[in-house]
């Protein structure tokens, strides 16, 4: 059981001066968030394909233990019929990211705002996800976006294929809590600038405590402070990872 707590993406202008040290250089901004955090979501996939080095880079960029998810190709889950997007998932899975070896965590699948629950062609496209690529263990994440996802077959789905629904912290979008895997992936969205450490004191406890709750039983849990307030998710991170550390 591990729980990995980070931010989406590590290259933010931002960021320079209030979490990377004034000077820094950008070229290794990497390497400090992998010092400072427990993860990191990998976005420029969701728009395009990465290269192969640029996947190991990354990994040798890290310590040990450190998690990246990756966030799957727009091209795979933003369309009308999910189950023709077999050879953008192939796309998508062949392009080098399991040169992130130990280092990878799950793969995000995000799908639009608008995409409503069709039971039939949703269990066609998971059909498409493997368990493994290149002999590498793959997790697979689903971040619904629509009320239809509230749905009793849509959770026996992920649960069939141990996917993990993702719990999403937000004004927008709906939140499905359901255990449907051995992890948990949750991506936060209410951080605020008028709080340094974008949520108050007794929030962030709270997600302390439900994460650790969520790792009980041996669940690995990945947490990321995305969007919101986004100056402020990497303190957010580090807040909690200080509370988890004791």
């Amino acid at each position: 059981m591990s729980i990995h707590v980070g931010i989406g993406g590590w290259t933010y202008e931002p960021w320079r001066g209030t979490f990377y040290p004034p000077g820094h250089p950008q070229k290794r901004e990497l390497e400090y968030a992998g010092r400072h955090l427990t993860g990191l979501e990998i976005n420029g996939t969701y728009y395009g394909s990465q290269k192969p080095e640029s996947f190991a880079n990354w990994a040798a960029a890290v310590p040990d233990g450190f998690r990246f998810s990756v966030k799957a190709s727009r091209f795979a889950t933003n369309r009308k019929l999910l189950a023709d997007g077999a050879a953008s998932v192939e796309k998508f899975l062949t392009q080098g990211l399991t040169r992130l070896g130990d280092r990878l965590g799950p793969i995000l699948w995000q799908f639009m705002a608008t995409k409503k629950f069709d039971r039939d062609d949703f269990a066609r496209f998971l059909d498409l996800l493997p368990a493994t690529q290149d002999d590498l263990p793959l997790r697979h994440a689903l971040e619904v976006r629509h009320e239809s996802f509230r749905d009793p077959a849509f959770v026996d789905l992920a649960r069939e294929r141990n996917m993990a629904i993702v719990f999403a912290d937000s004004e927008e979008f709906p939140c499905i809590d359901e255990a449907t895997a051995d992890f948990t992936y949750a991506r936060l969205q209410r951080t605020v600038e008028n709080e340094p450490a974008g949520y108050d004191e007794a929030t962030l406890d709270g997600w302390a405590d439900r994460a650790r709750g969520w790792a009980k039983g041996g669940r690995d849990v990945y947490l990321f402070f995305i969007a919101g307030a986004k100056v402020r998710n990497p303190a957010a991170a580090q807040a909690l990872i200080a509370r988890l550390g004791s």
